[in-house]
């Protein structure tokens, strides 16, 4: 009998997805052959493919055939990987020895059995060597153990150039910072192991998953490889930059098109998410997200969606964390959950609660500094500046260039009296967005304009401080700090008419700003104090005529006396105001909350006029962009 025809027949039906005729005529041709090592390798592998994981584990043990064979033990421990029993897989790769020392066989005899075997099945024994270490590192990952992870992953793209997986696994789970994933990069034998047609394709399709974060830049294709600009993962990596240089406008138009194109693109789908949320589009999120739980019920981003829906939304931050916590059960490892989880519990200023969840993030996601961020930020609002500090140094130990972390230690440095360095690091951040030619969204950088004008004014230059004030005032126009803002730098500099107006215009914006009500009485008065007394018309026409009568004199002489007595108490009253305005007033300002985006919730305790480099959605999220958010 030809049996060379009937393993044809079941790769055949294995290309057909169609595995219980090929599990059938598999189980038939290992009898026929008096279980040959090959056709009991295939017929495991259509046990696996039909879910019948311990079968195909057995049916490999039992003849000691992973002893053997890389094949074989790869393929039984996946078995047990894919049955959640991690610790079995663990065992079958056998770790009793240093993986640099032992990757499979016991002895050299048996190495080269397994080469010589590998060479008869068609599958290089680099390629084998490269699925043992990945599935390695995917148990270790599954386990906890991220070091070890990390350094399995890194063998098997050592191992196999193109095992993209692997890498994935590396970027998307920010196990590297943005400086060891390149330096990783650069040590890959790529050039042993491709042509250099293939080296530049590879590298530029690398370079494209590495971080984007770190800070702003565009990506640029090569033109050898130009035709790869109308592919999806490519636009997905576009669109990724788009949104960590705050154009969220421009991400959405490529992650709309992406999900025309494929509405279900596992790559897309989270900065989608992140986007439409930046975006405050929670109609087409609902759609979204009911659909994704409709079609994948089982899905991490399913629930994920869900939850940013509710967190979006307002007054919905415990629905949020329900479905969250569902996308967690699912998938414990998925950072961007944690990071929103954390935000849920960030908007009610639940402080402890979110910097638990950040910290789970920051576990979790080692080479992503956006959780030690967070947990700066939470620092920050619990007026703990040292450990804000702290916290802040790390985050820019993982991105030294990144804007928002240097943006946030200005604010520290602003909190400590150290005007100079803060207006350092405000002026550096404004340089390193600047650099980018894409047009950032107004809401981001917006709080860096007024923040330079606060620094400004610390530093007593109040026409810089004025412009940067109006630069901000231009991007958001109805913002009633900006105003306030502007009106007390007016007063600092004597001009109590315009502070006047512009804390009456601060005033209709936001009717209970308690420092513009405090600032506009003490204006009124200073103002009221350098204007003449008014006399009245009355008076004055009598004035000009002859002074002829004693009752007129008398008159004249107690109106004078009168009006100079109370525009002397008016002057002597402003002047000691005036005296205590720079310290009293700009008391009221650090002090004054400012009110969460959620109505109802709890005021945070800010420092003046930068209450808005606090608020959680600031990075998106990161966050939940990074997910990368």
């Amino acid at each position: 009998m030809n049996l060379d025809r009937l393993r044809k027949r079941v790769r055949h039906y294995i290309d057909e997805q169609q595995y219980q005729s090929a599990l059938f005529w598999a189980d038939k041709i290992a009898s026929l052959s008096h279980e040959d090592p090959q056709d009991v390798y295939w017929l495991a592998q259509c046990l696996y493919l039909t879910s019948q994981y311990h079968r195909a584990s057995h049916a490999l043990r039992s003849r000691k055939l992973d002893k053997l064979y890389r094949a074989c033990q790869c393929l039984a421990a996946k078995c047990h990987y894919a049955a959640a029993e991690y610790q079995q897989a663990l065992d079958i790769l056998d770790m009793k020895e240093p993986p640099s020392k032992k990757l499979l066989g016991k002895s050299a005899k048996k190495d080269k059995g397994i080469k010589e075997s590998a060479k008869d099945w068609g599958m290089p024994t680099s390629s084998i060597k490269s699925s043992i270490c990945l599935l390695r590192g995917k148990i270790y990952d599954a386990m906890g153990k991220r070091p070890q992870a990390t350094s399995s992953y890194k063998e098997a793209l050592k191992l196999d150039v193109y095992c993209f997986e692997a890498f994935d696994l590396l970027t998307a789970h920010h196990m590297l910072t943005a400086q060891e994933e390149k330096e990783f990069l650069d040590s890959l034998p790529l050039s042993e192991q491709c042509t250099k047609e293939e080296e530049e394709l590879l590298r530029f399709l690398f370079e494209s998953k590495l971080k984007k974060y770190n800070k702003p830049s565009e990506l640029v294709i090569p033109g050898t490889v130009n035709v790869l600009q109308d592919n999806l993962d490519v636009v997905v990596c576009l669109a990724e930059r788009h949104y960590y240089n705050c154009d969220f406008n421009t991400c959405y138009k490529l992650t709309s098109m992406v999900m025309v194109k494929d509405p279900f693109h596992a790559n897309c789908l989270p900065l989608h998410i992140g986007t439409l949320v930046e975006l405050s589009k929670s109609n087409e999120l609902f759609y979204l997200a009911h659909r994704l739980v409709d079609l994948y019920p089982n899905g991490t981003v399913s629930w994920f969606a869900v939850g940013c829906y509710y967190l979006m939304v307002g007054h919905k931050n415990e629905h949020a964390r329900r479905y969250l916590s569902k996308a967690l059960a699912l998938e414990r490892n998925f950072g961007p959950a944690w990071i929103a989880f954390g935000h849920s519990f960030a908007v009610e200023s639940e402080h402890d609660q979110a910097m638990a969840a950040y910290f789970t993030a920051s576990k979790l996601m080692k080479g992503c500094h956006l959780p030690m961020l967070y947990i700066g930020l939470e620092y920050v609002l619990t007026n703990n500046s040292k450990l804000a500090e702290k916290f802040f140094s790390q985050a820019l130990s993982i991105a030294p260039e990144d804007p928002f972390v240097m943006h946030e230690v200005g604010v520290v440095a602003f909190q400590n009296g150290d005007w100079k360095m803060a207006e350092k690091l405000y002026f550096s951040v404004r340089y390193s967005v600047t650099q980018v030619s894409l047009k950032v969204n107004v809401d981001k950088w917006e709080p860096l304009l007024n923040n330079l004008g606060h620094v400004c004014r610390k530093l007593k230059k109040y026409d810089q401080a004025l412009e940067y004030h109006r630069q901000a005032l231009v991007l958001i126009p109805q913002h009633a700090s900006t105003y306030a803002a502007i009106g007390y730098v007016h007063s600092l500099m004597g001009d109590f008419e315009s502070a006047i107006d512009y804390f009456h215009t601060a005033l209709a914006v936001k009717r209970d700003d308690a420092f513009s009500v405090t600032m506009l009485g003490h204006c009124i008065e200073m103002y009221i104090g350098d204007e003449e007394a008014y006399i009245g018309t009355d008076l004055k026409d009598k004035l000009r005529s002859p002074l002829s009568t004693p009752a007129l004199m008398k008159m004249l002489n107690t109106s004078t006396v009168n009006s100079t007595t109370a525009n002397t108490s008016t002057v002597d009253t402003s002047e000691c105001q005036n005296q205590t305005l720079e310290e009293s007033s700009i008391m009221s300002l650090e002090t004054t909350p400012h009110p969460d985006k959620s109505a109802g919730t709890a005021p945070r305790p800010i420092v003046p006029f930068e209450f808005d480099v606090y608020e959680s959605d600031m990075m998106l999220e990161t966050s939940m962009s990074d997910t990368s958010t």
